[in-house]
């Protein structure tokens, strides 16, 4: 019996390998798609190959799906232009058939969306008999929550891919028409949330910018995001009276988080007032982007803080810049707090 199926196993193994290499053609300079030297495909629906020295036409013209003369028109020509397939240059004539992405924005709804979905399964199957509790963790759990999950975004995906493509198509106008205001909206942005969807957003603009040769939105987006840990580490030093004692001594914390680009360290004082944080880190960032963009400064790397200002264009005025929108920051944050009450050391 064991012979057998070994016997067996070899020969479609064997045929499985023949297969292979029966379907394998070598490659000879011209189209993929193509089986002739001169780009067309012989057959009845078209040119079918030469007849006296010229096509013979078939009775369709020229093979495809949709297109010019016969019945549908060109197809599987060695430039690409095909009807229904894939070419060689990868063209379709029936249209794209690229994936929608939603973006961070529809990253972090779906995994929300998962943790309850998961919590859903959790309830819904208290009542199953206690012979399947084992397969619930590793089978029904991540089974059902990538199904739903994955059912769930292909309908989302294409709102958050509208929401992605208009916030991009208008920072990019912004940049045609104004870069001091594209510099001071990606820097505020950048401080919105610290580190949230609003703050990728931004940062993901600035690297695609950053790859099409615009350095200078990178230089802004950077700068806005060092501001808001910076602003908030100023504040801490100078007015002690408005933090409490355990955000005065994290606060110090913060001027080398600012300094290293991670906006992450104001998050816990953003959380803790939310209201006058956020607006004095967000007036801060924008001011540094705008000025960035007033002093052509240009970044040539997606990330470092300090340890990249060697390499920025204008890099004295960058600091003054980081300098002009930390301290502003800082000044609106110190007004607008209110005092602590005493604490004991």
């Amino acid at each position: 019996m064991k012979k057998g199926l070994l016997l067996l196993l070899a020969a479609l193994m064997l045929a499985a390998m023949l297969t292979a290499c029966a379907a394998t053609q070598p490659y000879d300079g011209y189209s993929n798609v193509s089986t002739t030297r001169n780009g067309y495909v012989n057959g009845t629906n078209g040119y079918s190959g030469m007849y006296n020295g010229t096509y013979a036409p078939g009775y369709n013209g020229y093979t495809g799906y949709n297109g010019y003369t016969g019945s549908n028109g060109y197809n599987n020509y060695a430039n690409g232009q095909t009807g229904m397939g894939t070419s060689a240059s990868g063209r379709t004539a029936a249209g794209s058939t690229t994936g929608i992405s939603g973006g961070f924005l529809a990253a972090l709804l779906a995994g929300f969306a998962a943790g309850y979905i998961v919590q859903f399964l959790k309830k819904i199957t208290e009542k199953l008999p206690a012979s399947l509790n084992g397969i619930r963790p590793m089978l029904i759990y991540p089974l059902g929550g990538i199904l739903i999950v994955g059912a769930m975004m292909c309908a989302v995906n294409p709102v958050m891919g509208m929401i992605n493509t208009a916030t991009t198509d208008w920072l990019n106008a912004l940049g045609g028409s104004s870069k001091v205001l594209l510099g001071a909206i990606v820097a505020g942005m950048m401080s919105v949330d610290m580190g949230g969807p609003v703050n990728k957003a931004a940062y993901v603009f600035g690297t695609a910018a950053l790859a099409s040769g615009n350095y200078e939105v990178m230089a802004a987006v950077m700068v806005g995001g060092m501001v808001p840990p910076i602003a908030i580490a100023l504040s801490t030093t100078f007015c002690p009276r408005k933090w409490t004692l355990d955000e005065r001594r994290n606060g110090i914390v913060n001027y080398v988080m600012g300094l290293c680009f991670v906006s992450e360290g104001a998050i816990p004082y953003a959380a803790a007032d939310p209201l006058r944080v956020l607006p004095s880190c967000v007036v801060g960032s924008a001011v540094a982007g705008a000025l960035s963009m007033t002093f052509g400064c240009a970044l040539r790397a997606p990330h470092g803080g300090i340890f990249v200002f060697p390499v920025v264009d204008h890099a004295a005025l960058y600091c003054v810049a980081l300098a002009v929108g930390s301290v502003l920051g800082a000044v609106i944050l110190s007004l607008v707090k209110k005092t602590q009450p005493a604490e004991a050391k």
